[in-house]
């Protein structure tokens, strides 16, 4: 889906327009350090400039970071309050900045049950941001890939959608944003799981794990995934090429 792109490290064949990135790790990466688990949250968070600004200078269009999931309620709630006003906090200071340098940022998730402040700062994020084309940062924030699914099933009924009508095509524009499917997908922290991240939209991304924590996850760990998509052939469900 993408050209040939040089960067100083190695030459691709094909860049993913679009990556998903499940950023796990940063609880483990805190407790090796002694720190608190919330300081490992704000490290991951400012590991997302870095990697946002180069997958910009590589040439990804898309990405999609799952920053908070619609089983992370369950945490220790003084962790969910931290979380929330650790959102808060990067859209005050970064949105100017993320605005000057081209980002558009996009919401995916519920509204529900985040607070009345932040839900107001997201969606001015999302305005503020909309006419820019540099990158689409998608932030996927009180997220579930079931619950999307589930969303989008009720507003077709309630649309009163012909169940024979009912395509893959149609069903996609009722989910949360009309963005291209992810061609990759990023899980840092060495775990195998989707964890119920864009399971509809993923269904032929190319899956790539490594045992990194995301606050480590640099520049060279995102060139060592880039290299592994560059190796993969993408068949979604076809006969390999001779």
């Amino acid at each position: 889906m993408g050209s040939q792109v040089n960067s100083s490290q190695t030459t691709y064949q094909s860049i993913p327009y679009h990556i998903g990135i499940i950023m796990d790790g940063n609880g483990r990466w805190a407790q090796q350090r002694g720190l608190p688990r919330l300081a490992g949250h704000q490290a991951g968070v400012d590991n997302i400039k870095r990697i946002l600004e180069e997958s910009v200078r590589v040439g990804i269009k898309v990405l999609t970071i799952y920053a908070f999931s619609t089983e992370n309620w369950q945490r220790p709630p003084d962790e969910v309050r931290g979380l929330m006003r650790l959102l808060g906090l990067t859209i005050q200071r970064q949105l100017n900045q993320l605005n000057r340098n081209g980002v558009r940022i996009l919401h995916s998730g519920r509204m529900e049950g985040i607070n009345e402040h932040l839900q107001k700062q997201i969606r001015r994020a999302v305005e503020v941001t909309r006419d820019n084309d540099r990158i689409t940062l998608n932030v996927a924030f009180n997220y579930g890939g079931r619950a999307e699914i589930l969303d989008a099933t009720r507003r077709i009924i309630q649309d009163g959608i012909d169940p024979d009508d009912l395509t893959e095509e149609l069903f996609s524009q009722y989910l949360y944003l009309d963005l291209p499917d992810p061609d990759m997908i990023i899980r840092t922290g060495g775990e195998w799981r989707l964890s119920n991240f864009l399971i509809w939209q993923a269904a032929y991304a190319e899956y790539y794990t490594t045992p990194t924590y995301w606050p480590d996850f640099d520049e060279a760990e995102l060139h060592k995934a880039l290299v592994e998509y560059s190796r993969r052939e993408r068949r979604f469900g076809r006969v390999p090429n001779p």
